[in-house]
């Protein structure tokens, strides 16, 4: 285990994280980066993601970002838990085995309770399971080992909740009948969303490039519709819900764009910096992913003090105030969202992080 090896360029400006680390196991394959963005509300929490990346560099810029918005959507969840992630190299399909995982475990344990992992791309409760046989700082556990199983539920339903808020900022009332809603990704987010918008009476369009998840969903809810994943996005919509992989906002698909509202579980769904003034120019409302997918992340932080469902729910219920308060703010000192939510976020890292330097006694 290296921190902050020599391979990494020192010229570059500084990311701000606290930690990276890089994790290698020879005789199990494993290559993995553990990164962590904050410890100053508390340990630094944030899911393991299992992903066959063209490179290591890609898989470092992927854990540097994704380590930065679980900081930030702690904090406006209101969690006392710092933020970090990690990136396992490789391909879960091929390369994922109980060795591989445990010596992944073992690495986490070195941290001392720096960072606890939980689920993200390509890992599952299963596989959370496996790792805690390494380490005591792991969540997102089954509910035969105390965990709360699959957290997609509450990310769902906080988005769901994250909708209406911005129905309610941009047409004055959180009703979604009749409104057209698209969904793009039908994976272990967008299936639990998909019920939600139904019942509340919304047209829903959903797309995946797995033909068999949505064919699943068209099955059980005959008013569901599906279109092409590269197309979606251009119907006319009230609301897109980007629910798959990060970068699905990006210079060509904003300019394509045909609707009110952009509101989905996806993480870091801007492909790059200034996105979210292009978005507003046009007139478009846009909900800060990690403001409204914080769902999923409350879901596994009630772990750590013994799992309750109906106090995690309560929890994430929040989500709705919360993400009226980013857009009250945003209008008041005249930003985007996605600026208003990263001040939210550094107001309440800085001002009650700030209380670590009250020494207490030992």
């Amino acid at each position: 285990m290296a921190v902050f090896p020599e391979h990494l360029d020192s010229e570059k400006p500084s990311t701000g994280h606290e930690q990276v680390v890089f994790c290698y196991d020879r005789p199990t394959g494993l290559r993995a980066i553990i990164a962590i963005y904050s410890t100053a509300l508390g340990p630094a929490l944030g899911g393991t993601r299992f992903y066959p990346y063209a490179s290591e560099t890609d898989a470092l810029h992927d854990v540097l970002e994704l380590s930065r918005g679980m900081a930030y959507k702690n904090a406006v969840a209101g969690l006392d838990l710092g933020g970090g992630k990690a990136v396992i190299w490789g391909d879960p399909v091929r390369d994922k085995n109980e060795p591989l995982l445990r010596a992944y475990g073992r690495f986490i344990q070195t941290l001392g309770g720096r960072y606890i992992t939980a689920c993200d791309v390509g890992t599952y409760v299963e596989d959370m399971d496996v790792v805690a046989r390494e380490s005591k700082f792991v969540t997102g556990r089954s509910p035969e080992h105390g965990g709360a199983g699959d957290s997609s539920v509450l990310t769902a339903y906080g988005v769901f909740l994250g909708i209406r808020a911005s129905a309610h900022q941009r047409w004055g009332d959180n009703s979604l009948q009749g409104k057209r809603v698209g969904v793009a990704g039908a994976g272990k987010v967008g299936k639990h969303l998909v019920p939600l918008l139904v019942e509340a009476g919304a047209d829903v369009i959903i797309a995946d490039v797995n033909e068999a998840a949505t064919a699943a969903i068209a099955a059980q809810y005959p008013r569901v519709q599906v279109a092409s994943p590269q197309t979606l996005h251009t119907q006319e919509l009230d609301i897109y819900s980007p629910c798959a992989l990060g970068g699905a906002l990006n210079d060509t698909t904003v300019s394509e764009l045909n609707c009110e509202i952009i509101c989905g579980a996806a993480n870091n769904q801007l492909a790059h910096q200034g996105l979210d003034k292009i978005i507003a120019d046009r007139d478009i409302l846009y909900a800060p992913d990690y403001v409204v997918n914080s769902g999923g992340v409350i879901q596994v932080a009630d772990e750590i003090e013994g799992f309750s469902f109906e106090r995690a729910k309560k929890r994430a219920s929040g989500i709705y105030e919360t993400t009226l308060r980013m857009f009250a703010l945003a209008e008041a000192e005249g930003v985007t969202p996605t600026v208003a939510a990263d001040r939210l976020a550094e107001r309440r890292m800085a001002e009650v992080g700030r209380l670590s330097s009250i020494l207490l006694p030992r």
